[in-house]
């Protein structure tokens, strides 16, 4: 409960998400650091110490101030029109000019009292329906009022601001499919889970959410390294990350067949996840936070600023001075530096392929960009019987075709091909409805359960055996069927 209690205010080095109606944007808070969000500027100083979910107003020079919950002044007896037949857009009805808006800003005048000058100065206001009214403020209230809210970063609201902002860098995989996955992986504190995924991170940080830092996870990869730019954003404690292990992809076959060492490493892993981070067009401050959670910190990745990002190029951290001067000085201590680094990743290598070697994994999930089957083929090897696992995909044709080898492979059961489907409702007096966006497609999820595979039978002596089983009486009509 304490530590509920202190993780529940906003603390500088926090993940922290900005909320305005139902756009989300992660970003790390840090003293000075100019935030744009929403075409709006501000620092994040005077939220620290505020209680997530507070709701902040950007006052003149970009600071923030504990929004004061204002009583709604509703007018007596509003007057409203009957219905907006006669209401013609011209473009005529506002009497303020774009030129009378910025000034009223310049002089400081708050967005609540904007909203209630472009009231007054409307010609067509009055006319409009009761409905129509409260549209018309919502609409001006949320251009004029900046309100920014401040929430505690968690699995459904990373995953409703990726989906929102970035789908491609999930793999177009929906908040709701991400539940089902979660649920049907029967992800929970004590597990041992593979997970084998290409969403930046997404993924594998909602199952150690679930997890609570309890249980292992053995992350495998593609290419040099883990890309864990969204894992980062969960703003996890260090003690999560003791049991998370990652493998290379690559080594798999190796391991299977017996072949596996530690002498072929796969290229410097640094070099390979800066070029995924730098493509990841969230923002640059998830990259040095990335690297703050991760064990090994560089100081070139936090450098590798994209000039292209809302950041000023002036906030560049000031590490970048020093770390110029200090590149002069490649001496002995570096190489040492170096080898000691290589020692302690081969290290962990050997641990994550023992864990596998036992071959007794509690599930695995898969959520890639690669083909499911020769990947589940393959990993399947590493879970132990009677365990769930769910693929992700976002078409359905490879998991049709991986359904189909699965089937004649044996080795599971329960296998199903499921695709989910989500819909917003509008709940409001009188007019619910559903909402007039929808989300296409969600993707598709094959999960299934995995029991002993048995070796000795190929799949031809299978359809035998099954033949056999046929009750006779069903197997004689079917021979007696004229052709």
């Amino acid at each position: 409960a304490m530590e509920g209690g202190r993780s529940a205010r906003i603390r500088e080095g926090d993940c922290a998400v900005l909320k305005r109606d139902e756009v989300f944007k992660a970003v790390s808070v840090l003293r000075r650091r100019k935030i744009i969000f929403e075409k709006q500027w501000f620092y994040l100083d005077n939220a620290i110490g505020h209680i997530y979910g507070t709701t902040f107003e950007v006052t003149s020079g970009g600071n923030l101030q504990p929004k004061q919950e204002v009583e709604e002044t509703t007018t007596e007896t509003k007057e409203a029109g009957t219905d907006n037949r006669n209401i013609v857009d011209d473009g005529k009805s506002q009497k303020l000019t774009h030129d009378d808006i910025k000034a009223l800003k310049d002089k400081g005048i708050k967005g609540q009292e904007i909203v209630q000058q472009l009231i007054e100065n409307s010609t067509t206001f009055r006319d409009k329906t009761e409905f129509a009214q409260d549209k018309y403020i919502k609409k001006k209230k949320k251009k004029y009022e900046a309100v920014i809210t401040i929430v505690k970063p968690s699995t459904r609201i990373l995953s409703t601001m990726y989906y929102a902002r970035e789908p491609g860098k999930i793999n177009h995989l929906r908040y709701d499919t991400l539940a089902q996955m979660l649920t049907l992986g029967n992800i929970h504190a004590g597990n041992k889970m593979i997970v084998m995924e290409t969403c930046a991170g997404l993924v594998l940080g909602a199952v150690m959410e679930r997890m609570g830092g309890y249980g292992s996870i053995i992350q495998m990869y593609p290419g040099g390294g883990p890309v864990r730019a969204a894992t980062s954003c969960f703003g996890f404690p260090k003690p999560f990350f003791d049991n998370l292990h990652e493998f290379p992809l690559s080594k798999v076959q190796s391991l299977l067949s017996g072949t596996f060492t530690t002498e072929t490493l796969p290229a410097d892993p640094e070099e390979n996840a800066l070029v995924e981070e730098e493509s990841n067009g969230l923002t640059e401050e998830k990259q040095t936070s990335l690297l703050e959670t991760e064990e090994e910190p560089t100081t070139e990745a936090a450098m590798e600023i994209n000039p292209a990002e809302e950041q000023d190029t002036m906030d560049i951290n000031a590490e970048d001075v020093e770390f110029k001067e200090n590149k002069g000085k490649e001496s002995k201590e570096n190489v040492r530096e170096k080898q000691i680094k290589q020692w302690e990743r081969r290290k962990k290598l050997l641990e994550a392929a023992a864990l596998l070697r036992e071959k007794n994994a509690d599930g695995l999930i898969v959520a890639s960009k690669f083909h499911p089957t020769p990947l589940l083929l393959s990993l399947l090897e590493f879970v132990a019987p009677s365990r769930p696992f769910v693929v992700y995909c976002q078409y359905k044709e490879p998991l049709l075709e991986c359904y189909t080898k699965l089937r004649e492979r044996g080795g599971v059961i329960n296998l199903k091909l499921s695709e989910s489907w989500l819909r917003n409702y509008q709940v409001l007096p009188d007019r619910s409805h559903p909402k007039l966006t929808m989300s296409g497609g969600g993707g598709y999820l094959l999960s299934g359960i995995t029991v002993v595979l048995d070796k000795g039978k190929s799949d031809s002596s299978n359809s035998e055996a099954l033949k056999m089983e046929e009750p006779s009486s069903k197997r004689c009509r079917l021979q007696d069927l004229p052709c």
